[in-house]
């Protein structure tokens, strides 16, 4: 006696996963569901940046005191070389040329630390990626998040250096706030185009330190860009100026230093700020997302 046909009998394998509810096991949600995973694992985000700040400088006998210590002994440095040396203040006053400088290094940093979390985060942490099931987002944001950390405790630092040289604490100190949003924005946006970029070549760790150190050279870190350019066409200032890491640098210097007027931004700079920020964090974020079940394989 023969038995009876299986209602599935005929029916592919797309079919008779849809019919059960199945799905591809590691499958990239949509981008709303995503976004709603990502928030759910908030708490775990918060933690792992937390924990990673902690761990950061364990083995060093000074500890934290290193994430204030390395950017004010890299502006030493560039004030030696570029303030003493070559004359990159050309003609900007003491009281104004050290905090212009140290500002420029510590908000510097803080993108380039971002960047250089995040072409690491997915091939550095590659058996966190295999081991467990969460949005691979959550950690180049929380890497960015440890930067911003870090920022917030030198930024005790900067103010005490920009008290020294007679810039008191005024109203315009009120944008530092809107400052770091933006700018934490778009370094976790960039985070996640070098996270993506980083899972596929991890030779681009090697090469990053170069692109980021021909960024801060471009950046007007160490001297003002259209001073310093005075004498160059008008075009290249012009490009500088409207790059994003010099775009956060000068409103940072703007809302901290007494005597860093408005006459040293670009037109338009807070709406220029503000698309820098939304263009790369969302762009960024859907760039990483859509190759969401390709990360931890091969």
């Amino acid at each position: 006696m023969s038995a009876p046909p299986s209602p599935d009998e005929g029916l592919s394998a797309a079919d008779l996963a849809a019919k059960y509810g199945l799905a591809v096991s590691g499958a990239r949600p949509g981008l709303v569901e995503y976004v709603r995973q990502l928030w759910g694992r908030r708490h775990f985000i918060l933690a792992f940046s937390q924990a990673k700040l902690t761990a950061q400088y364990s083995q060093a006998k000074l500890g934290q005191l290193w994430q204030v210590a390395t950017p004010l002994l890299n502006a030493l440095v560039y004030f030696l070389i570029f303030g003493l040396i070559l004359g990159a203040d050309r003609g900007m006053p003491q009281e104004v040329y050290i905090p212009f400088l140290v500002t420029g290094v510590f908000v510097f940093t803080f993108t380039q630390s971002s960047v250089m979390a995040g072409v690491r985060a997915i091939a550095g942490n590659l058996g966190l990626v295999r081991a467990l099931h969460f949005p691979r987002a959550a950690l180049p944001i929380s890497f960015s998040l440890q930067q911003l950390q870090q920022l917030l405790f030198s930024m005790i630092v900067l103010f005490v250096v920009a008290v020294s040289f007679g810039s008191y604490p005024r109203l315009s100190w009120v944008l530092i706030v809107p400052v770091l949003v933006l700018q934490f924005l778009f370094n976790t946006g960039l985070a996640m185009i070098m996270a993506r970029m980083g899972a596929k070549t991890p030779d681009l760790a090697q090469l990053m330190p170069f692109v980021m150190r021909t960024w801060m050279y471009g950046s007007g870190v160490m001297f003002s860009i259209p001073v310093m350019l005075e004498d160059k066409p008008a075009w290249i200032a012009d490009v500088l100026q409207w790059n994003p890491a010099a775009i956060y640098m000068d409103l940072m210097r703007f809302a901290l230093i007494d005597g860093y007027g408005s006459e040293n931004l670009p037109p338009h700079v807070w709406a220029v700020a503000g698309g820098w920020a939304v263009l790369v964090a969302v762009g960024g974020f859907v760039y990483f997302w859509k190759a969401e079940e390709r990360y931890g394989r091969g």
